[in-house]
């Protein structure tokens, strides 16, 4: 079968989920013929998702958060204004015709959406005669039987609201979860493993006294740098996406930041102590699979789903900023079934395969 991708291109996370799934379809017998991926102009496309889903990739605006000055927590009331100016809504209209004309060249059998608005909007004004499955970690908040929730009712609001809008049109949603919940028919929802790439189940756990991050807003590092200067003694080493820095920056010789790099990421995940994040879905389970401990600093609603939801298995500890003693502090308290994470995730082969191939 022919599939297509389409993106959210906002952090690192589902390009790396849509790069798992290219190669476990094409291990599969399937091809996937084009990737569209939807970025704001602040944010550049890592080299590595070119690299690595192995097919033509074409980039189209989409909206996304807005961080504010500070660049740290998102904020939803100035998000909608932002992303609804006249001008917006016309650039959004541009790419909603260029989905749909890529979708009637490429003429595949399934597109595949990774929790990109566009496409919700583009199967509300088109009809799209292509069957549309939607993959997501934001979508479990749906499931009947699912328990951790936003911390606020406006959260939950925004988030079921985002899911709806990103998923209309869908035939079938794929619910990604740290455990498995059965699947939920009357929403057409199959509750899924983590996507995790092969590069991930290569990598052999060590400790060598490190703490890594990643934050996806680089907002964050003022208080990295705070923290720091109180505890010189505790080696960081954190990932961050800002345009105009170097490779490496080395503030001294305990602090270094880094632009986004994926396989030296995940070498450094492996080696660490534990790990500091703004929440994301796929790095959370990365650090699961290696049994590393975390400390989770949501920056939107989405975020706060993944860290109360991984807080709830004992995989982290939650907070409202990058106070790296907390994370020390968790260390020696961390809890999570790494054996059970990675039994079910050794699953995920055999469920995407099944529910991508039997779409009714």
């Amino acid at each position: 079968m022919r599939y297509m991708f389409i993106v959210q291109g906002e952090g690192r996370g589902h390009l790396t989920q849509a790069m798992a799934l290219a190669q476990l379809l094409r291990r599969n017998g399937h091809e996937v013929v084009e990737a569209m991926v939807g970025k704001n102009p602040n944010r550049t496309l890592p080299p590595f998702f070119e690299a690595g889903v192995e097919c033509p990739v074409t980039a189209f605006d989409s909206p996304s958060f807005d961080y504010g000055k500070a660049g740290k927590r998102g904020n939803l009331v100035k998000t909608i204004f932002r992303n609804t100016t006249p001008l917006k809504l016309e650039r959004w209209r541009k790419s909603i015709s260029k989905i749909v004309r890529r979708i009637e060249e490429n003429k595949p059998d399934v597109v595949v959406n990774f929790y990109e608005i566009l496409l919700g909007m583009t199967s509300l004004t088109h009809r799209l005669r292509v069957p549309i499955v939607s993959i997501g970690h934001q979508f479990l908040v749906d499931h009947p039987d699912y328990s951790h929730r936003s911390r606020t009712d406006q959260g939950q609001f925004a988030l079921r609201l985002n899911n709806m809008l990103c998923s209309m049109g869908t035939t079938k949603t794929l619910a990604l979860s740290f455990y498995p919940l059965k699947d939920s028919y009357r929403d057409r929802m199959a509750v899924v493993p983590p996507l995790l790439r092969g590069d991930v189940f290569g990598l052999e756990a060590r400790d060598e006294g490190y703490i890594l991050g990643y934050m996806l807003n680089p907002g964050y590092a003022d208080e990295v740098r705070e923290w720091h200067k109180r505890h010189p003694e505790v080696r960081l080493h954190l990932f961050w996406d800002k345009k105009d820095a170097p490779e490496t920056l080395e503030v001294d010789g305990g602090l270094s930041f880094h632009r986004i790099d994926d396989r030296k990421f995940l070498d450094m995940m492996a080696g660490c102590s534990g790990y500091a994040t703004t929440a994301g879905f796929e790095s959370v389970c990365e650090a699961m699979w290696l049994g590393k401990p975390a400390l989770l600093v949501p920056a939107h609603v989405e975020q706060e789903i993944n860290a109360e939801d991984a807080a709830g298995i004992g995989a982290g500890v939650v907070a409202t900023e990058f106070d790296l003693s907390r994370l020390v502090e968790f260390i020696p308290r961390y809890t999570a079934d790494t054996e059970e994470f990675r039994r079910w995730v050794d699953r995920a082969e055999e469920l995407f395969v099944r529910h991508l191939t039997t779409l009714v």
